[in-house]
């Protein structure tokens, strides 16, 4: 899965479990020196199209500055080198970083899990180590994958560009007219940067990225393993599954992007319904409720009033140097949506305090949004361009999509509602971008009987709760857990959603137990 654009995206989806995740975004060839030396260097037998699996030596540090990401002596590293588009058979090839992370089990279930991460854009080596701590390869093997165009994939498709104009938009009116023409700017210098390394844009995509998944399953030798995605994740895992099912025994998708789901002109659906639900569990909180007694007014108020009057206030950040800070009707939003994917407890404290004029809380949240230098330019933005353009917003129009959010926010300005939350201005990024629109194929619900377990926040702001009833109805064999006061990516939040997880992958034809989830609880800040 901190900004509003791609490569903070994935800043958000890492921060979430260790507060920071990349610096360059260099390959692991040039990256760091190596310490992980694998078993074996031989390759596997080749895939149909092709695809090649070779152990490597695993990069440490996996990010300089981040020692927490360093991945356990255990694990082991790998390339899938695979075509950029399966289409061109003597076409470029491309490389897919594989982490493999054993078993802690003496006894371990001989099925392993590959792990889908979130972005799109975000790389499974910002979760390695996390995963391994909370205990995930308990009983099984866990299989994480640098995406193609992600961290240590190569090429890796970032653009530092972007993630630098994200932070001086920090300083800007973020809905204004000449913010965006910045914003179009930094999309262009990245664009002709990439182009001109001979990488072809429109093949980071969906259906190239289940295709990868599905050739390192065989290039690997595994019979039948268990897939695990979160968020975008959960597009790549329902894709895979549609396109590719052989060996797939199992499916968890947590926090649900639906393929047949159009981002672009449904996204503000998840904030919506964010909002809704936590003003309903405040109004429902005898102490939220006194403290806090006119919130969704005072949230709708205080929108409107930072789009005709930001806050601008000259303060510092972590690292101590002086920086401006524009809060504007976006960057308020914003900071909500935030705020439920982490703790959502202060919410309509933030709300409150906002509206009666009080300034702190939320220039201090528009700030901690700021990426460090360290990790300018980590997220795959060529994957989050490639699938969001060509996917979503290139098969439907901005007029659409505003529509579309007005009639789930009433009363929130146009101009706020026309950048896309957690993505910026998508239908200005895109013909930059410019990688065609996708095949109907693309968007296809997927039928399946194979057992699939779905997790899902009650407090989601990216991917909407409501979602899940697109998928449901043709996934045969689906169970839904959902976890109260929860908001995006379940599993990093909770041992209770690990073990729900982990009890479906050892009997998925089995009904799941929702007591852990059942009794997720949330008291609000009132003061």
């Amino acid at each position: 899965m901190a900004s509003v654009k791609a490569g903070a995206v994935v800043i958000f989806a890492a921060a979430s479990m260790l507060a920071g995740c990349s610096s360059g975004g260099t390959s692991s060839s040039t990256n760091n020196s190596t310490s992980n030396t694998t078993k074996s260097s031989t390759s596997n037998t080749p895939t149909l199209t092709g695809a090649v699996f070779e152990n490597v030596p695993c990069p440490k540090p996996v990010v300089a500055g981040v020692p927490d990401l360093d991945f356990p002596p255990s694990v082991q590293c790998g390339f899938l080198t695979a075509r950029e588009t399966r289409a061109k058979p003597d076409g470029r090839k491309i490389k897919i970083f594989v982490m493999r992370a054993p078993a802690t089990s003496s006894a371990p279930q001989p099925d392993p899990i590959v792990y889908l991460s979130g972005g799109p854009g975000g790389g499974g080596s910002f979760e390695v180590a996390t995963m391994i701590k909370q205990g995930l390869n308990a009983d099984r093997e866990v299989i994480f994958v640098d995406q193609r165009g992600t961290h240590l994939a190569e090429p890796f498709l970032g653009c530092p560009e972007v993630d630098e104009f994200v932070n001086d938009a920090l300083s800007l009116p973020f809905a204004a007219e000449s913010t965006t023409a910045a914003n179009t700017a930094a999309d262009q210098k990245c664009r002709d940067r990439l182009a001109a390394t001979g990488v072809d844009l429109s093949a980071y995509n969906t259906a190239e990225n289940a295709a990868d998944i599905a050739d390192l399953r065989v290039a690997l030798g595994i019979p039948s393993w268990n897939v695990y995605g979160v968020s975008y994740g959960t597009n790549l895992a329902l894709s895979l599954l549609r396109d590719h099912p052989q060996g797939i025994r199992s499916v968890v998708l947590d926090s649900v992007s639906p393929p047949a789901n159009n981002m672009a002109l449904n996204w503000w659906e998840a904030p919506a319904e964010m909002l809704k639900a936590v003003f309903a569990a405040c109004e429902a909180q005898p102490s939220c409720a006194a403290a806090h007694p006119n919130l969704e007014a005072d949230f709708t108020a205080t929108v409107n009033r930072l789009d005709q009057t930001p806050i601008v206030v000259q303060t510092t950040d972590a690292s101590g140097a002086s920086v401006t800070v524009n809060v504007d009707g976006f960057a308020f939003l914003y900071s909500l949506i935030v705020a439920a994917e982490h703790d959502a407890s202060g919410i309509p404290k933030l709300i409150s305090e906002t509206a009666r004029g009080s300034s702190d809380a939320i220039v201090d949240a528009t700030v901690a949004s700021r990426i460090p230098p360290a990790l300018i330019g980590v997220g795959g933005t060529g994957l989050a361009l490639g699938v969001f353009c060509r996917e979503d917003a290139n098969l439907t129009t901005e007029e659409a999509a505003l529509a579309k959010s007005k009639s789930v926010l009433p009363g929130i300005p146009d101009r706020v509602l026309r950048v896309q939350p957690k993505q910026g201005r998508l239908f200005t990024d895109c013909p930059v971008w410019d990688v065609g629109r996708a095949a109907p194929a693309a968007s296809a619900p997927t039928v399946s009987d194979v057992p699939v377990l779905i997790l899902e926040g009650t407090f989601d702001a990216a991917t909407a709760p409501s979602w899940v009833g697109i998928v449901t109805p043709t996934l045969k064999s689906s169970q839904v857990v959902e976890f109260p006061f929860t908001g995006h990516g379940v599993l990093g939040k909770s041992m209770c959603a690990l073990n729900t997880m982990t009890g479906f992958a050892d009997n998925p034809t089995q009904p799941v137990d929702h007591t852990c989830a059942n009794q997720t609880t949330l008291t609000f800040a009132s003061g």
